[in-house]
């Protein structure tokens, strides 16, 4: 069977580190950016840097039908779009209503991560819209290589991803549920790719991933979140970088029982009720403190322009008072940041030009 044709997969297969691994061996600016996104975490992670958020941040969210009209289920329902936003607004929120099913050694690690996602009601030019956008493709289904988010690859192109989380629903081959970029990557491609049979709890949505838990695990990673092993390929050397995520030798899938033992882990062994591990969605049911710290730490680093942007949305009012100062002492030296650095590039680009042109008037 060609790969476009196979079948819904058997397992949770994410494509993520294959997209990060290729950045990291191509972009000498990518190993840059992560380097400095996981001294920022790592900061947060140790408690030498602590968040200042104190309330819910809501994520404009546009999601991306890209369809082949020869399969007219890869069309998914605006009614299987909602039921796939109200799964990531309980799962960040840890509202889920399987929570209660985490075992009890890991209870008092359940975290809210204080995250809500909306469909976005303006796009880029400021229009009203429903943050849902339906494209056709000749194509007969997409792999890890990007090219669903563009037009000019028989996809759809991204709005700005330092305003909206872009997410692609299509037809994924390879076995792939689906992937993500961790910040830090290009923008004309960040954002989360879903398969459309794994997307929502209705409609398409099919059995053993139709609990909408493939993309609460794919935007684990654009928050980013590694898998819970730590991909080493169960050598037992390598983690998530998350202090109360056990180790584990490799990824579960399936519905386990607990306790599960690997790398040595006992007595609870891994936390395979983790979304960010590869379980069944009805064996999924939470983030940890460790994990949502992670994700403080990337939401006022690497992704801050969404907490710009909803200050700017809701207004001071909306605001908690002891929230907003602080959050503006980091976003003006964010800005501040950026603001320097691109001097600093134009300056040479110029220095550069006169070496060649000689100085200009002016």
């Amino acid at each position: 069977m060609s790969e476009y044709g196979s079948p819904q997969p058997t397992r949770d297969l994410c494509g993520t580190m294959l997209v990060h691994r290729k950045l990291l061996n191509e972009s000498m600016s990518y190993r840059a950016r992560r380097a400095t996104i996981e001294d920022r975490a790592l900061q947060y992670k140790q408690g030498t840097r602590m968040s200042v958020r104190t309330g819910v941040v809501t994520l404009p969210v546009v999601v991306h039908v890209v369809h082949n009209p020869r399969t007219p289920e890869q069309n998914i329902s605006d009614e299987q779009i909602h039921s796939q936003l109200a799964v990531l607004n309980r799962d960040f929120r840890a509202a889920n209503s399987d929570v209660g099913k985490v075992p009890d050694a890991w209870k008092p690690l359940v975290a809210d991560a204080r995250i809500e996602f909306r469909l976005a009601t303006r796009d880029p030019h400021g229009e009203a819209t429903d943050g849902i956008v339906r494209v056709e493709t000749d194509q007969r289904g997409f792999t890890w290589n990007d090219d669903v988010k563009a037009g000019v690859t028989g996809g759809a192109d991204p709005w700005p991803s330092d305003q909206y989380l872009n997410i692609w629903v299509c037809q994924l081959g390879g076995g792939l549920l689906g992937y993500a970029q961790f910040p830090g990557g290009p923008p004309q491609t960040d954002g989360v790719v879903v398969l459309n049979t794994a997307f929502g709890t209705t409609g398409t949505a099919t059995p053993p991933f139709d609990g909408g838990r493939t993309a609460t695990h794919e935007i684990g990673h654009w928050l980013d979140l590694y898998h819970i092993w730590g991909d080493d390929d169960g050598a037992c050397s390598s983690d998530d970088k998350v202090a109360d995520t056990p180790n584990q030798a490799g990824p579960n899938t399936g519905r386990p029982t607990f306790p599960r033992l690997t790398c040595d882990n006992g007595p609870h062994g891994d936390m395979f009720v983790n979304y960010m591990d590869y379980t069944d969605d009805v064996s999924m049911y939470m983030f940890t403190r460790g994990q949502a710290t992670r994700m403080d730490a990337c939401l006022e680093g690497s992704r801050a322009s969404f907490l710009v942007g909803q200050e700017l949305s809701v207004g001071s009012a909306a605001v908690p008072a002891q929230f907003r100062p602080e959050l503006n002492g980091e976003v003006a030296q964010l800005l501040h940041d950026t603001e320097r650095l691109t001097t600093e590039l134009l300056n040479e680009i110029r220095s550069a030009l006169d070496l060649v042109t000689g100085p200009r008037d002016g």
